[in-house]
């Protein structure tokens, strides 16, 4: 198969094509592959890719043979490197499968490599020191998101229809909406995270995809989703596959919207004017939408505060971690400026503040379901601004403490992180784009705690009525020479 045509068909087309006999999954492979060296240059989105094995019979798996690509972090592969974006992990090699690349064994997909991420996943921009930057399929000059922002540019570039990635405060929507994909982030407990562990960052982090169709993501979070023993707490099933909620009639729901985050950063023109664009087609749809005052049980400054605290109290263990397993020093020469700067916040978190954070996570929780026992879901923009330039978050992060680093990181992302601490699912949506430059601008959807149905069904409605997969970005696997 070349690759301007591997690259029309999302995972479920290809998949197809496969149980019927029409390509196998050693072309589909070799596609990926040209696909990657194509792009490769351009946005640096894969740090590696490695022989495969594992190759599936054609119809034996519902994604049986579909080229794939996992996170440099939060999945272990069997005899692969994890190093996590970091010169701390460099050269790390996983002992065994997690239970997650379990699953993606199990649903045929075939892992070929890892995408790039930020240094342990502590930022929304991917330009590590280890591997250096990911740039934007769109514009090169801006950022691909994070911290999956090496999985959002490899799927945006047409490299793979769907990768794995994280989301701990909008690490899957938000390179979701620089990129002009769909992903959702889970229900907390919808996807097992062991069994190394029993959650991440105290149940923060979730485990997902990004995609370019609906349809992919619904798929893949069917044959993903479902607790493993040991697991501390689980999501309710839903009541059908997610996939067959992609083509049902969501109804008339009651959304309402919120333009301005609680704090960070102002919802600039562009993104504003795209809300608006947004707001007018569902009603065109038959939605009842309302601009909502959103309680988030908390004030603005203690929300960084506690979030700082239980952040970095995570990361200076994980890191003293590392450190030990791999006999390398904890300093500038293993971590960059920003996360040396919050593993040393970390180490002086109290066990009383870290509590407090906690009791922070359980008002907010309490206040949100407040508010979707009036409404269905809520809309926002998931950023706040355009894709930035690279650079932008490197400018002084070595004067910044570990407070002042994530009050950046939530100040540019505001309306994301809420949802992972009340545990919620949300997803980026690439409903429209920028009319003056073309970039794309995600709007973000929440919903009630176990209600990706809800979700999957508006996401549905809205890729039939404002369609995205024809919109290509400058650097497109498809015309090989990645112009």
């Amino acid at each position: 198969m070349e690759v301007a045509e591997y690259v029309g068909f999302d995972a479920v087309g290809l998949a197809e094509l496969v149980a019927k006999g029409e390509v196998t999954p050693a072309e589909l492979e070799a596609a990926a592959r040209a696909a990657a060296a194509a792009v490769g240059p351009r946005i640096n989105a894969v740090v590696e890719t490695w022989d495969t094995d594992d190759r599936p019979a054609p119809g034996s798996a519902p994604l049986a043979g579909v080229p794939f690509l996992i996170k440099d972090i939060g999945v272990a592969m069997a005899g692969r490197r994890m190093e996590l974006g970091s010169r701390l992990a460099a050269g790390h090699v996983a002992g065994g499968d997690s239970f997650l690349m379990s699953r993606f064994r199990r649903a045929g997909l075939v892992t070929f490599g890892r995408t790039a991420t930020p240094e342990l996943a502590y930022s929304i921009t991917t330009e590590p020191v280890l591997y250096g930057a990911t740039r934007n399929p769109w514009d090169v000059t801006r950022s691909a998101g994070g911290s999956s922002g090496g999985a959002g540019a490899a799927v945006a570039a047409g490299v793979v229809p769907i990768a794995h990635g994280t989301d701990a405060a909008g690490s899957l929507r938000i390179p979701a909406a620089c990129n002009g994909l769909f992903g959702l982030k889970p229900t907390r407990g919808r996807v097992s995270v062991g069994p190394a562990v029993d959650e991440i960052f105290n149940g923060l982090a979730v485990h997902g995809a990004v995609s370019r169709t609906v349809r992919d993501s619904a798929v893949l979070l069917d044959l993903i989703a479902g607790p493993e023993p040991g697991d501390p707490y689980t999501a309710r099933p839903p009541a059908r596959p997610y996939a067959q909620e992609v083509t049902r009639d969501p109804g008339p729901l009651r959304i309402g919207v919120l333009a301005q985050a609680w704090g960070g950063r102002r919802t600039t023109a562009p993104v504003a004017a795209a809300l608006a664009r947004t707001v007018s087609l569902l009603e065109s749809l038959g939605h009842r939408v309302t601009a909502a005052e959103v309680d988030l049980g908390t004030g603005w400054e203690e929300f960084v505060l506690a979030n700082a605290r239980q952040w970095a109290a995570n990361l200076s263990a994980q890191v003293d971690e590392l450190a030990a397993a791999l006999g390398r020093p904890v300093d500038a020469s293993t971590l960059e400026p920003a996360v040396l700067a919050s593993y040393h916040y970390g180490r002086q978190v109290t066990g009383a503040q870290f509590v407090a954070a906690l009791g922070m996570r359980n008002r907010v929780s309490r206040a949100l379901a407040r508010y979707f026992e009036a409404y269905d879901l809520l809309l926002t923009p998931t950023l706040p601004e355009l894709p930035v330039p690279l650079g932008t978050f490197a400018e002084g992060d070595g004067e910044l403490d570990g407070l002042g680093w994530l009050d950046r990181v939530l100040g540019r992302s505001p309306f994301t992180a809420v949802f992972n601490v009340t545990g919620t699912p949300a997803m980026s949506v690439p409903v429209t784009a920028d009319a003056a430059s073309g970039l794309p601008v995600g709007m973000q959807f929440a919903a009630g705690y176990g209600r990706e149905d809800r979700l999957f069904r508006l996401a549905g409605q809205l890729e039939q009525a404002s369609p995205w997969a024809d919109r290509r970005p400058a650097v497109w696997a498809g015309d090989l020479t990645g112009h």
